[in-house]
């Protein structure tokens, strides 16, 4: 599956039979930074990698030098332009709605039920981060640059890097990071938690995250939805309601075909084979 529908990400499956998905944004020349067109595509094309039974995991990496180098100054400049173009209260009410509507692009990659897995090369700024703190897991490169821009904008940061940032790297240093809008390294990114690995360059990182995805990929797609959809669902939740909500979800999906299969597999020594979901 190739799809060139979009303007500002591209889609392709990693070789003819495996199950896991590269979607890339794909708007180098600009560094990919995030358009309006971004903000309606990205949601689509998780929806659709979502529902596709041939999609177990999917990894979001940036074309050409960049992951993402935060939002393009030119939407931010028609948002700006556009409010003061009408009545105050429904100027202000139009752009609660825009930001919202941005919000909830960036919740798409967690309420994707197949893993989102970031690969991060060169910058990550602003926008980035958001978008990879929704991630289930992330990866970079040694030459990996990342910030928490949006103060130097004059921007408090609004699309989620602020409320998932310090449940990643702890309060303390999503307080710094916001705060200060610094550059920090591939290396110290990793020291705090952001990042599960660094690699030494893209090529390595590629290999890397792409035995990494296989591997998840070849796993009980029933066992992986849940543990994702639980973690997530835990992280509001007291101990005693996060425990009430996995044996919830358990009781209506542990009796499956999967968890014969495992059985069945462990006994006779085999690699499992498991439906598509």
């Amino acid at each position: 599956m190739e799809d060139s529908n979009y303007k500002t990400l591209q889609i392709k499956r990693k070789s003819p039979n495996s199950r896991v998905f590269d979607l890339v944004i794909n708007r180098p020349s600009r560094g990919n930074a995030l358009s309006a067109d971004f903000f309606t595509e990205l949601p689509a094309a998780l929806s659709s990698l979502d529902r596709n039974p041939e999609v177990a995991v999917v990894v979001l990496s940036g074309a050409g030098k960049h992951f993402c180098t935060g939002i393009d100054l030119h939407l931010l400049n028609s948002i700006t332009h556009d409010a003061g173009s009408a009545e105050e209260g429904r100027t202000r009410e139009r752009l609660r709605r825009e930001i919202k509507s941005m919000q909830q692009t960036v919740t798409a990659v967690e309420e994707c039920r197949k893993p989102v897995i970031a690969a991060v090369h060169g910058a990550c700024i602003g926008g980035g981060v958001d978008i990879i703190t929704a991630c289930d897991l992330r990866y970079c490169t040694e030459q990996a640059e990342f910030s928490v821009k949006e103060v130097d904008l004059a921007i408090t940061a609004d699309l989620g890097t602020l409320q998932r940032l310090p449940g990643i790297v702890g309060f303390g240093n999503a307080m710094e990071l916001a705060l200060t809008a610094r550059h920090f390294s591939g290396s110290e990114a990793m020291r705090l938690g952001l990042v599960s690995r660094v690699f030494g360059d893209r090529a390595a990182m590629e290999k890397g995250v792409a035995e990494v995805a296989e591997g998840i990929a070849g796993r009980s797609p029933l066992a992986i939805i849940g543990t994702k959809r639980v973690l997530i669902e835990s992280r509001e939740m007291a101990l005693q309601q996060g425990l009430d909500y996995v044996a919830t979800w358990n009781s209506a999906v542990l009796l499956s075909d999967d968890l014969k299969e495992a059985v069945s597999a462990h006994l006779q020594k085999r690699k499992p084979l498991f439906a598509k979901l």
